[in-house]
């Protein structure tokens, strides 16, 4: 903003802001839906509160101009939200001084500078000009001296491998865009072993006196924090603003309603302004003073990020504060949904599973790392220790027992493995940790390179019932091994669904009329007969995959029975008649979830997780443990420098996350740990273009 207002900034100083003006920033990216359009007035820490005031009013119109499309940020420097910081992937500059005391974005006299540029950060970095002066500089980050010609980076003792690489990144940048390329880079990793540089810092400097300060650990948000999500009803009474809390944690969509504006803080790390379709025109263009005003009555830092959110147009970040985001006709992504009757069932469509290597988009899309036809292996935890399971009965799983299911299968000729942790509903606490530390031992027998899955029964994912071929069993409770302490049950109910050996699996469920559902088969097994109970909702495929598993679960007499023509033996051997699910079962439509990635740190007792917007493989760095939420599963990346104690703590950060998610997650996600070098295709299809050489 000059004079009040708008002047293009030229794309060259793209990153570069002065502290003293205010900037606004549009962003258009294609998405499968359209276009996602973000605008962010950016507010300089020495800017005037005029201009701070005309950026708003600005965004405001252009806001109208977009006909409300665009989600609209307030930042303040220094405290950009991580959307905002991943356009400017090589880092943002701020400078000093403005455009009103004479300062042009990009000089034409380049080479008499001098200035020291204090750099942070190792996801979002940036640079800030400070004192020439070795009181300016601490042990733990990066500091740039440009001196026009010659640009020399000095790396913190205490500095991680990302944050030097992230500097140098920032010094080939000025490099490039401001010195034409003309100017040299030298790096100072260990002041010993570079005395020509330090030599050159001395001169502009002075001598060095005393110690350098120690690193100045970051002040974030933690995830704790972060939960604590509370909706507030704003409107004016009586030409006074009234701010009413009307819910907290988990949120559902429907308190929003159409006709009224919303404040939802996001325990004080973000406030969101939600403006209904149908609220008035005064109401929707007050929004950003009422988010201020929010924030002043908060007492809450005046550079609290600020979001304002059209209805209908919403972020994903917002959406995801809430326990399920319904989009207006959406379906799910995969399967047509069509009516038969009083039933609807939704069709999944057949995906070509040898698609899978060619396409690794789909391997994510459909949670298959491959067509599942490997080898198996499979033991049960006993006396803490494993034991191999007898390969006739591989796919039986108990409820009173832990499992561990190695896969194997090939991938350009060479073998891949993964290893489930599947845990029984009603497993001891002591069977769980030896599941979990025998995973440890037999990942390490295969040189560490297996994915470890944890699995909770009932969440089994789509390659598990996969590679058990249409025969995978699940017994409500006890145990698979020789000697049983209870009888088993003379009456089982099991539930049956799926179309195929791809995606078939039976779960026990109490023998009751009450566990019954239309859209299903279930199989009724007794000391004389097994009934197969086709309910009116269910195909001809499901009936076959029935067939199968009822072989399996009873050697007696098969009798295929029709909802509405059970034998009266029938109900006998369920207690009696009851009412049961009859209604037809739809699919949950959930917004197609964005996936998002997050760098995860345990390191100074809380837990801290930095999002980075628009990832790619690029931001997965070797001394990283890294979070890829996909909702249907949680992956962990684990980095090969990354230090043991962020490794050892990964599983226990994946559950804290899903416990302390906005949204209310089941804690029961699948849990996938994959380490760096050794990725499945159903993590690397959620990045673009991926690269299998790059380490």
């Amino acid at each position: 903003l000059q004079n009040m207002k708008m002047v293009p900034v030229p794309e060259k100083a793209y990153g570069t802001f002065f502290e003293g003006d205010c900037y606004i920033i549009l962003h258009t990216k294609r998405t499968s839906r359209g276009s996602a359009v973000d605008l962010h007035y950016w507010i300089g820490k020495d800017s005037s509160q005029d201009e701070q005031g005309a950026a708003a009013l600005y965004v405001t119109q252009l806001d109208n101009a977009l006909r409300g499309n665009p989600v609209q940020h307030r930042e303040v420097q220094g405290h950009e939200s991580e959307t905002f910081q991943s356009y400017f992937r090589n880092g943002i500059i701020y400078k000093k001084g403005g455009v009103a005391s004479g300062f042009k974005h990009v000089e034409t006299n380049i080479y008499n500078i001098k200035r020291l540029l204090h750099v942070k950060g190792k996801k979002h970095v940036s640079a800030t000009e400070v004192a020439l002066s070795w009181d300016s500089f601490n042990k733990g980050d990066v500091f740039l001296l440009d001196l026009g010609k010659v640009l020399i980076q000095w790396n913190g003792p205490s500095c991680s491998i990302a944050e030097k690489s992230r500097g140098l990144v920032l010094a080939r940048s000025i490099r490039d865009s401001e010195r034409g390329g003309r100017a040299q880079i030298g790096i100072i990793d260990n002041e010993k072993d570079s005395p020509d540089l330090m030599q050159i810092m001395k001169m502009v400097l002075g001598e060095r006196r005393g110690e350098l300060r120690d690193a100045i650990p970051d002040t974030k948000a933690d995830e704790l924090q972060k939960a604590n999500v509370r909706l507030y009803h704003v409107y004016e009474k009586d030409k006074d603003l009234v701010v009413q809390e009307i819910a907290t944690r988990p949120l559902t969509q429907d308190l929003l309603q159409h006709e009224d504006c919303y404040i939802l803080d996001q325990g004080g790390f973000k406030i969101y302004v939600w403006r209904g379709k149908a609220s008035s025109l005064e109401e929707k263009k007050a929004a950003f003073t009422r988010a201020v005003g929010f924030i002043q009555a908060k007492g809450y830092p005046s550079s609290t990020n600020v979001e304002v959110i059209n209805d209908g147009a919403e972020s994903a970040m917002f959406k995801q504060l809430f326990q399920r985001w319904t989009e207006k006709d959406e379906t799910q992504g995969l399967g047509k949904v069509y009516t038969t009757g009083k039933i609807a069932k939704v069709e999944q469509v057949k995906f070509d599973t040898t698609q899978l290597h060619a396409r690794p988009e789909l391997a994510a899309e459909q949670r298959m790392v491959d067509d599942a036809s490997g080898e198996i292996e499979v033991w049960r935890i006993e006396d803490l220790q494993m034991q191999p399971v007898n390969p006739k009965t591989y796919g039986q799983f108990y409820g009173g027992d832990c499992y561990l299911v190695l896969y194997t299968y090939l991938r350009s000729g060479r073998p891949h493995y993964i290893l489930y942790m599947w845990q029984g509903r009603h497993a001891s606490v002591d069977e769980i940790t030896a599941c979990a530390l025998n995973a440890i031992e037999l990942d390490k027998k295969y040189g560490d390179e297996a994915v470890q899955v944890r699995v909770t029964m009932g969440k089994e994912p789509t390659h598990f019932l996969a590679i058990f071929k249409g025969k995978l069993i699940i017994y409500e409770g006890g145990t698979s091994r020789a000697q049983k302490s209870t009888p088993e049950p003379a009456i089982r109910l099991f539930q049956v669904r799926g179309t195929d050996e791809m995606n078939t699996k039976a779960t026990e469920v109490p023998a009751r009329a009450s566990s019954l559902n239309s859209n299903d088969v279930f199989l009724l097994t007794t000391s004389q007969v097994c009934y197969l109970w086709c309910g009116k909702g269910c195909s001809g495929d499901e009936r076959e995959m029935a067939k199968m598993v009822a072989d399996i679960v009873s050697k007696r007499d098969k009798h295929t029975i029709l909802e509405g023509q059970e034998p009266a033996e029938f109900w006998e051997a369920l207690g009696g008649k009851a009412p049961y699910a009859s209604e037809k079962r739809f699919q949950e439509q959930v917004t197609h979830y964005q996936p998002r990635l997050f760098e995860c740190s345990n390191q100074t007792g809380r837990f801290i997780m930095t999002e980075v917007v628009d990832f790619c493989q690029e931001d997965l760095d070797e001394d990283d443990v890294m979070l890829l939420d996909t909702w249907e599963e949680i992956f962990l990346w684990v980095g090969k420098a990354s230090n043991t104690y962020e490794r050892n703590e990964a599983i226990a950060s994946a559950k804290e996350y899903l416990k302390t998610h906005p949204a209310g997650r089941d804690l029961a996600t699948p849990i996938i740990l994959v380490k760096q070098g050794y990725e499945p295709l159903n993590f690397t299809g959620w990045f673009n273009a991926w690269d299998p050489y790059k380490w």
